[in-house]
Order: C-alpha cells, then structure tokens, then sequence
C-alpha cells in the first residue's frame, strides 16, 4: 500500500464525523459477529437432532474453542492496538514489526494446542466438563477442532489486526466465507453423507481454514496497509512482552469464558445431560444477542486506539458515548425479544421438554442484565485500545472470573439448579458497579487534544 493511501486512511480515521466513522467501521464488524454466531448456532441445531448427549458434547468442545480464540485475541488485539496507535503516530515500521511477531507466535501457539490436545485428548475431554454420555461424541468433535487451531488462531489475528486498521469490510470477507461454508458443509456431511457430529467437526475445520487463506490473501495482495513478513518478527522481549501485556485482557477475557464455561457443564452435569445441553443452548444465544453491542463496540476499538496514537483524545471521548448509547438502544429490544420468546428459541436447538424448561428460565434471567454489558464492554475495549493495560486487565477478569465463578459456586451450592442459572445475572451486576469508577476516572485524566 503507497504512502498516500496510507495518508488518506489516516485522515479518514482522524477527520471523519465519530458517529459516521464508527457505524461505518461498526457495520461490517457487526455483520461478522452475527453470522459467525449464526454458524456456530447452526451447529447446535444440527447437532441438536442427533440428539441431547451429541448437543452437550458442543457445549464441551466450546470450551477449547475459547481457549484457543483467548490466545489468539491476546496475540491480535495487542498488535491491533499497538499497531493502530503506531499508524496513528505514521510509523508503519514498528506498526509491521508488531502485526507479523502476533502472526507467527499465534500459529505458534495453535500447533502447541494442537500436539497437546492430541496427545492428552481424553484428559482434556474430562477437564472440559464431560459427562460419560457425552464423552464419546465429544471426542469425535474436538479431534477435527484441534486439527484446525493453528488456522483457527492465525485467523482471528488477521482479523483484529485488519479491524484495527480500519479496514473492518476486508476483515468481514473472511469471516463471512468461513462461517457461509460451515453452514452449507453442516447438513452434507452430518446427514447426507452419514457422517453424525464428526460431519459437524469436520465442516467446522474446513471454515476455518478458508476464513484463514482468504484472510491470509488480503494481506499478501497489499490490502493492506500493513505487511505480514517472517523477516520483520522482533527478537525483543520486551516487544514480545509489550504485545502479551496490551493483548492480556483479551487472555483473560477469554481464558476465563472458557474455564467458566468448563466449570458451568461441571455444575449442570451433576443435573444430567439436558442440563448440560440447555446451559450450552443458553450460552450461544446470548451470545448471538449480545455479538450485536459487541460488533458496535468492536468498530469503536481502532478509532480509538488511532486517535489515541494520534492525541485526539476528544474523538475518543465522543466514540465511547456514541457507542454505548447505539450498542445499548440495539440490545434492549434484542434482549426484550429474547425474553418474551425464550421458550420457543430453545426448542429451536433441541426439542426437549426438559432442556427447554431448564433453558428457558436460563435465558429469560440473562436477558435480564445484557442492558448492562454495552458500557462493561465498551468500556474495557478503549481502556485496552488505549494502552491502560492495568485497567483493562482489571476489567476483563471481572465478569467470567473474579465475580461469575464464586457466583456460580456459591449459587448452585445453595440454590441447586436454579443457582447455576441465575450466576450470570449476578456476575453481571456486580461487573457493572466495577467498571462505573474506573470509566469516570479514565475519562478525567484524559489529556486535551494536541494542537494539529
């Protein structure tokens, strides 16, 4: 890419009205979250007719998936922030430096997961939170996800680092084709061609490595503003270490999502298989609800970190507002509807009397609190985009960690069933009093605008 398309993206990312700049940035990023909640919600539907033991053995395995999507956030935001503050800063040098260290280290990390995952795969099924019943199926799909975790991972940084660029659209085509290609892959193999969950592993692997080589081609056929090269990964620690510390948030974030995860099938195992399989149900789709405030905030993170690096700290201010309130207009009336229909969006995935009894109170109780995640969010996503690390870090452990776990183990010790389906809820609350002085705090310390 010349320098004057350099030139001209940064004054796109700088000059551009903030509400303008972020829907535009917000839009593509947000289609992305929705269809690759799509694919992974198709998954549990189609699985969800083999039966309820094949629908919990999902539940199971997607916990890995989060422990491999955790390193790979590490590794891409932590660039895409870097690298974002860097081309904010006009020094596409350090801006490569950082991107193709994250590239290399994340593939790295899949191949390691990999290996293990292979070796110890019984152990691993186990620790995951797998009942007997659900064991046998489980191992038949996680054999297909630990083949593809090095693509899996490299994938998600291309991704964040072509969002932190601003170039959210490209960073969609990738994502859109792997999740298009799941979704027609899932029906063939599963019933066309008899192939039951190991077809749903196996059209999950295949995305994955298509989202990977169409992403990979964006940035060797110079969309690009940054290159990808083995030749200019840092051999400083202290780089490595600068990316590891800006992306550990993410870590957190998502290490935690998949060992409370772990510890939630855990839990509803000790209620049976149905307790297992509506639990993970519940989990997708508020997940699929809330990827919508997400995909909004997600456009907010390379304006901020590019006119952070840029000292428009005014711009900054402007996006988080404009981004909470858009973010949280769009999921009162997607939580309300969730709400309202609860009972029959569960049966969607698994018509079971019992499943749905149990997921139903589940996903009314999380409707509940998802108001309350656009300004957590939101507000972790600029602290991290900003290089508040402590803060962010501080932040990311709170909601699946320092408050979800002793929730959940405290609740359903108390309260049984009940309690495992309403720990979300309190975690949620007590998230949203955390993160109110810290956000007031960051936004007074803010420096004033550098003069141009």
């Amino acid at each position: 890419m010349s320098n004057e398309s350099t030139g001209t993206q940064y004054q796109v990312m700088t000059q551009t009205p903030v509400p303008r700049l972020i829907i535009k940035l917000a839009i593509p990023t947000t289609i992305s979250m929705l269809v690759t909640n799509i694919y992974n919600l198709a998954d549990t539907a189609f699985v969800g007719q083999l039966g309820t033991s094949q629908s919990g053995a999902v539940g199971i395995v997607f916990g890995l998936m989060a422990i491999i999507q955790a390193f790979a956030y590490m590794f891409g935001q932590g660039a895409g922030s870097i690298s974002a503050r860097c081309l904010g800063q006009k020094d596409l040098h350090s801006a490569e430096k950082f991107a193709s260290t994250a590239f290399f280290c994340s593939i790295a990390v899949g191949l390691i997961i990999e290996v293990f995952g292979l070796i110890f795969i019984e152990p691993l099924i186990r620790m995951l939170g797998s009942t007997d019943t659900i064991m046998p199926y489980a191992k038949q799909y996680i054999l297909y996800i630990l083949l593809s975790a090095p693509f899996m991972s490299a994938s998600f940084v291309m991704n964040n680092l072509l969002r932190y660029q601003g170039r959210a659209s490209i960073a969609m085509i990738g994502l859109l084709a792997g999740a298009l290609i799941n979704i027609g892959l899932d029906p063939v193999l599963m019933f066309v061609l008899d192939m039951g969950i190991s077809g749903a592993g196996l059209a999950t692997a295949s995305s994955q490595l298509v989202s990977f080589l169409i992403l990979l081609y964006m940035f060797l056929s110079g969309k690009s503003q940054i290159k990808l090269s083995i030749k200019k990964v840092t051999h400083s620690l202290k780089d490595i270490g600068n990316i590891a510390a800006t992306g550990c948030p993410s870590l957190a974030r998502q290490g935690l999502s998949s060992l409370s995860t772990m510890l939630l099938n855990t839990q509803a195992s000790v209620y049976g298989d149905a307790a297992v399989a509506a639990m993970s149900i519940v989990s997708r789709i508020s997940m699929f609800i809330f990827s919508v405030g997400l995909g909004i905030g997600q456009g907010y993170q390379p304006m901020c970190a590019f006119n952070y690096g840029a000292k428009k700290f005014s711009r900054v201010k402007k996006g988080f507002t404009f981004s909470v309130l858009f973010s949280e207009a769009t999921l009162l009336l997607l939580a309300s509807a969730a709400f309202i229909f609860s009972p029959r969006l569960v049966a969607l995935f698994r018509d079971d009397a019992d499943v749905i009894a149990i997921g139903s109170l589940a996903l009314r109780l999380r409707c509940a609190t998802q108001p309350l995640l656009p300004p957590t969010a939101t507000s972790e996503m600029m602290m991290q985009s900003s290089g508040r690390r402590v803060s962010a870090l501080i932040m990311a452990l709170s909601r699946n960690g320092v408050f979800f776990i002793p929730s959940l183990l405290i609740m359903a010790k108390v309260w049984g069933l009940f309690g495992i389906q309403s720990a979300q809820m309190a975690a949620d609350i007590l998230t949203m009093i955390l993160i109110i002085p810290f956000t007031i705090h960051y936004f007074r310390t803010l420096p004033e605008d550098a003069p141009d």
